[in-house]
């Protein structure tokens, strides 16, 4: 295999994660830029940013969740959500993935042939920025996992991190040193989602 396919095949979901992570926050940030500066987006519109969050930040996105979460949650059930979040809130950051709506919108009124289309093209823009940010974090070393907790957290995560009002949250991607193998996956066979036809 090449380095491409291995980095891909070796891309898992990770959540035991931890904060004694050697690697400098340097190469972490650099990676991420280049992931995004890289991955494509339909009609060149880069509508999908991120935010890096380290430290104070990182730990602050996963407090607003949990007692976002303990308003919801029913008491009796709150132990378990409790546990899930305080795995993520181990982990040693979170990358932080939005889309930019405005860019989105103009986009829509500039084409409007396409303008249905283009909420869409974004999302699919934004899941490849993930893949490529998740298998190049997991390409370092580090564990990752992705979380969904918008829009529960939306508007204290954008006062907490200062990001415009046109920003959408669609997902935290917390990451660190994994502390336990992934668990395995059952993949289906192959043929039953790939079909070749000459």
């Amino acid at each position: 295999m090449n380095n491409f396919t291995t980095a891909v095949t070796n891309r898992r979901t990770n959540y035991t994660l931890s904060k004694d992570v050697s690697l400098p926050q340097t190469t972490i940030i650099k990676t991420v830029e280049d992931m995004v500066r890289e991955v494509p987006s339909a009609f060149n519109m880069q509508s999908g940013k991120v935010v890096v969050a380290f430290g104070e930040t990182h730990d602050a996105i996963w407090k607003i969740t949990m007692d976002t979460l303990r308003k919801i949650v029913p008491p009796a059930n709150f132990a378990a959500t409790e546990a899930k979040i305080n795995f993520f809130a181990a982990a040693y950051g979170t990358v932080l993935y939005f889309d930019d709506t405005a860019i989105v919108d103009k986009m829509a009124a500039q084409f409007p042939l396409y303008a249905k289309n283009f909420p869409i093209w974004a999302q699919q823009a934004n899941g490849m920025m993930q893949f490529a940010i998740w298998t190049a974090l997991t390409d370092l070393g580090l564990g990752v996992n992705v979380q969904h907790y918008n829009p529960l957290i939306d508007d204290d995560v954008k006062k907490l991190t200062g990001v415009p009002d046109s920003w959408q949250l669609i997902a935290q991607m917390p990451f660190g040193a994994p502390t336990e193998a992934p668990k395995p996956i059952v993949k289906v066979p192959i043929e039953e989602r790939v079909r070749v036809k000459f």
